[in-house]
């Protein structure tokens, strides 16, 4: 489960127990205050709903993703915009109307609710500052620009496999001419026909680096240093932290969203690396 309780000191819960955080939340609150219990994730809603009915006024709660129903559960909810893309006209248009409760709060924004383009993430200036002086020897001196490349997994309504290997290295063949440095990194759900394929492309490259999975991970680092980057379009939070420095309807609208916003644009293969990143600098 995925939950973070804090406030006052919590060292002593193990498990995410309502009726022990609402009992601590109402011992704690005349030296301390209301608790705040922010929860993120489905498997969460039921305690954070749990702890708010059993300590109304001796808790702040707060929802990350939205919980589907019974918002005012909740003090808080903090959504990500496109999980309300079927309230809107053309979101009407993609989907039936007899799925449309499945797959997006019935409701529209209330008070309580804060909606953000994309997903929370720790990645701030001073994250990046930090990681820029931790990966310094490693990562400073490499050719510009730096291509990161990030290849996450194919998830229930994104699926891929060996033809997106093939496509992604036929594209990055295409760019590396134009790249001074290029890094790859899988996550824990890239498929092993996909990474096995890039590996065997890749490394004996003498411009590319392919992160082995040991430790430490090099992701913040490449945040801080990459001039550019290529991202499967399965994650949210790999193009959400990127965007700080489509697979679905929803990563449809997600992604267009960030298109618009002149954050994002398609890799094509047809990238001239070193231009663009010129074009971005000067535009900064």
């Amino acid at each position: 489960m995925s939950a973070v309780y804090g406030g006052a000191d919590q060292s002593d819960i193990l498990e995410a127990d309502p009726e022990l955080i609402a009992s601590k939340a109402s011992e704690t609150f005349e030296k301390d205050g209301p608790l705040l219990v922010v929860a993120s994730g489905r498997d969460t809603i039921s305690v954070a709903s749990s702890v708010k009915r059993l300590a109304p006024d001796h808790v702040f709660t707060i929802q990350i993703q939205h919980p589907r129903s019974h918002l005012s559960r909740f003090d808080l909810v903090i959504s990500p915009h496109h999980d309300y893309y079927l309230l809107t006209p053309e979101g009407k248009k993609q989907i039936p109307w007899f799925l449309r409760g499945w797959i997006t709060p019935r409701q529209p924004p209330r008070r309580n609710v804060v909606l953000t383009l994309g997903a929370l993430h720790q990645v701030d200036s001073d994250a990046l500052r930090c990681a820029a002086s931790a990966w310094h020897d490693e990562l400073a001196s490499l050719c510009k620009p730096l291509l990161v490349v990030n290849i996450g997994g194919p998830i229930r309504h994104c699926r891929y496999g060996a033809d997106l290997a093939k496509q992604l290295t036929a594209s990055l063949m295409n760019v590396i001419s134009t790249c001074g440095s290029v890094r790859i990194s899988f996550s824990r759900r890239t498929p092993k026909q996909v990474s096995e394929i890039l590996v065997r492309e890749f490394r004996n490259h003498p411009k590319v680096y392919i992160w082995d999975g040991q430790d430490p991970n090099p992701h913040m680092g490449h945040l801080a240093w990459a001039d550019a980057f290529v991202i499967t379009a399965d994650s949210v939070s790999m193009l959400s932290e990127a965007c700080s420095t489509g697979c679905t309807w929803k990563f449809a609208y997600f992604h267009k969203c960030l298109q618009e916003r002149g954050m994002v644009r398609p890799f094509t293969g047809e990238e001239n690396v070193s231009f663009f990143i010129c074009i971005q600098r000067n535009r900064i």
